[in-house]
């Protein structure tokens, strides 16, 4: 298959999931502590994905200084931009309790800035090893479950119905695959060294919104089992990628 086509289908693949939360969250209701185990598990999933199959990787083919510089800047970039988003409204955007009114386009612009990072990895992926990479596409598909899980719930409980909640998360899956197609088009023959600041830039983003949502909000409702179910997701990306190398 053209590579092209497999960085629009990692990235399709990856957002898909946020549909098929928002679907389980519109038909049926979810107990807290099932959302916050997912949400939990997807976090350790992807904090050994990033450290394994893409700051690693990206030391090694780009250098220590672009790596280190290019996560340090995801970082802020994305803690700048979550601070925008909370301000307008999207502070509690993965509580399945509802938005406190107004906050559906804040919730929207708060879902684009957790995914496109992570769905400019995945083309990102495909454009350096001519291929899905299947633990980072896991890691991504697991991570955004608990996200329409609670987001839906969330806008649900607002009163939104089913065309706004679904038209939501359909235009985020299309502009996670167009950001996909993006990272691969861009930069498939980019440098060694621009293409680890890219990778590491979207690193560090995903690594800082895993510490300021996904993992507070995972701990709220569910303060015991939290960092075990993490340190499981963790491990189970590791051994994919032990068993992929």
């Amino acid at each position: 298959m053209n590579e092209l086509l497999l960085a629009g289908l990692s990235g399709l693949i990856g957002a898909s999931t946020l549909l098929l939360g928002a679907a389980i969250a519109w038909f049926f209701r979810v107990p807290k502590t099932i959302v916050a185990s997912i949400m939990a598990f997807g976090a350790g999933v992807l904090i050994s994905a990033l450290a394994y199959e893409l700051v690693e990787e990206a030391n090694a083919d780009g250098g220590l200084l672009p790596t280190v510089s290019g996560f340090l800047a995801g970082a802020v970039i994305f803690v700048v931009a979550d601070w925008l988003v909370s301000r307008a409204g999207g502070k509690h955007r993965k509580r399945p309790s509802g938005t406190d009114g107004g906050g559906g386009a804040a919730i929207a612009i708060g879902a684009l800035i957790d995914g496109v990072p992570e769905s400019i990895v995945l083309g990102l992926s495909v454009a350096g090893g001519g291929g899905l990479s299947l633990p980072i596409i896991a890691a991504i598909a697991i991570s955004n479950i608990p996200e329409g899980l609670s987001s839906t719930a969330g806008m649900k409980a607002d009163g939104r119905g089913a065309r706004y909640v679904f038209g939501v998360w359909g235009g985020i899956a299309a502009a996670s695959t167009a950001a996909a197609l993006l990272g691969y088009a861009l930069l498939a023959n980019a440098g060694p060294g621009v293409t680890a600041f890219v990778t590491t830039v979207a690193a560090g983003g995903i690594l800082a919104m895993l510490s300021n949502t996904m993992i507070p909000e995972a701990f709220q409702r569910d303060k015991v089992f939290t960092g075990l179910v993490a340190t499981v997701g963790f491990l189970t990306a590791f051994v994919l990628h032990e068993l992929g190398g």
